[in-house]
């Protein structure tokens, strides 16, 4: 029976997920998962029973990323099961902006009742504003969302062009054929009208929308931000705004500084707040944390390696978190041999200072055998099966 922890309210869909062989706990401290949305979890002190953190939602600023690595506590999250959801209010929003339907609506609700009808056929006129068909639009990002915007901004009828150096063979296989992609911002912001952004907030990224950026535009331009408030540089920013660079900025993210400037439409940090979007990411990330606790296996984390051999097949399988190092693998199969264990099957895999490694084993072990296969370098090694 494994225990899960919930730092936020989680759907019951994803719950169900879990099955029996979960039960479900209020005392994080004796949980073997843990379960959030947006709870900041930096300040807390992560029990030794922790193996895992599944984030619903594709943002893990609120996880300490390295402190749960050096642990041993692998850090999940569910990218593009929130993308439909964000990619709505995306669209939401550039049409209420480019039709004025905001500051429209706001003026009709002040008009008096008597004569309604003809004030408004006097003053519609004020409210007078653009469509996007035939708009370019550059988007930066090419993630789940950023493809799903890009593909919808081509069916109905924008230019599209992307931008992302580090772009998946999925995100590829999803994009439109008839969507440009380049590798040179230049080329991608050159007569620009919408720019959106949809990128990590990561330490490399922090700052990334900046004067730089700006002065590649050739015309005034409406940036749309809806990953993470510090992606864009914020002096940078009113910069933009001041000298008509950036004609509006659209964010989900407000700030003190442009809680009330005249040229930002500011909303309350919509974008995964759909019931819809709640259920699927808390299926997946569900999913992924019972697999990885029941199989071993790792998908969509953020702190180690993709890692899968699929459902123990084998008399036993043991999953070792350690550092990457060269000397790992000669540690691990030196240990086998001397407890007299054949390994049938195994996959070792790296991401940066970080390694992770799946055994499957002729014979299940005991914890004692287990504790033998530890090595220097090693953080965490666990019997599956």
């Amino acid at each position: 029976m494994f225990k899960i922890g919930t730092l936020n309210k989680i759907s019951p869909k994803g719950l169900a997920k879990l099955g029996d062989n979960y039960q479900i706990i209020d005392d994080v401290n004796e949980a073997d998962g843990i379960l959030v949305r947006s709870f900041k979890m930096h300040d807390m002190e992560f029990s030794p029973n922790l193996k895992a953190i599944a984030r619903a939602g594709a943002g893990v600023n609120n996880i300490p990323l390295d402190r749960c690595a050096e642990e041993g506590i692998v850090v999940f999250n569910t990218p593009g099961a929130n993308a439909n959801a964000v990619k709505e209010l995306v669209f939401a929003a550039m049409f209420a902006e480019a039709r004025n339907i905001v500051k429209g609506v706001e003026w009709v609700n002040g008009l008096e009742p008597a004569g309604i009808s003809e004030a408004v056929e006097k003053g519609k006129s004020n409210f007078a504003g653009t469509e996007l068909a035939g708009k370019k639009i550059a988007v930066i990002g090419l993630g789940a969302i950023g493809v799903s915007v890009a593909n919808t901004a081509a069916d109905i009828g924008m230019d599209v062009i992307g931008y992302d150096p580090y772009m998946s063979v999925a995100s590829a296989l999803h994009l439109y054929s008839s969507i440009s992609v380049t590798d040179d911002m230049s080329e991608l912001l050159a007569d620009a009208d919408y720019v959106t952004v949809h990128i990590p907030a990561l330490a490399n990224t922090k700052g990334m929308i900046n004067a730089e950026t700006f002065a590649k535009l050739t015309k005034p331009a409406k940036l749309l931000n809806f990953s993470r408030a510090e992606i864009v540089n914020a002096d940078d920013m009113e910069a933009a705004l001041s000298e008509g660079k950036i004609s509006k900025y659209i964010t989900d993210f407000p700030t003190e500084r442009f809680q009330s400037h005249p040229q930002v439409m500011n909303l309350p940090h919509l974008g995964a707040s759909t019931e819809e979007a709640e259920e699927n990411c808390a299926m997946m990330a569900a999913e992924e944390i019972a697999d990885y606790l029941e199989n071993g296996n790792i998908k969509n984390s953020v702190n180690f390696p993709a890692c899968s051999m699929g459902v123990p097949r084998a008399a036993g399988r043991v999953s070792i978190i350690h550092k990457n190092s060269n000397d790992s693998i000669t540690a691990i199969t030196a240990a086998c041999n001397e407890l007299s264990v054949k390994i049938e099957n195994m996959t070792a895999v790296s991401k940066g200072d970080f390694a992770y490694t799946l055994l499957d084993l002729d014979r299940s072990i005991s914890q004692d055998e287990a504790a033998k296969i530890s090595f220097e370098g090693s953080i965490a090694v666990r019997i599956i099966k």
